[in-house]
């Protein structure tokens, strides 16, 4: 699974774990996370978002 890093404030969405407090299911590929989606940490589009590995 991949990780996804928002660069305005690190926060990380890993596929693996999902964002289930934002009603995305553990296991969701990033391309599956709605376009509205925003940082739930400093609230910018999933645009501000760019892959990253650990």
């Amino acid at each position: 699974m991949r990780m996804w890093q928002c660069v305005v404030c690190g926060l990380v969405y890993e596929e693996e774990k999902g964002w289930p407090e934002d009603g995305i299911a553990p296991g969701t590929a990033w391309e599956d996370v709605p376009a509205e989606w925003t940082c739930p940490e400093c609230g910018v589009s999933k645009a501000e978002f760019e892959m990253v590995e650990f």
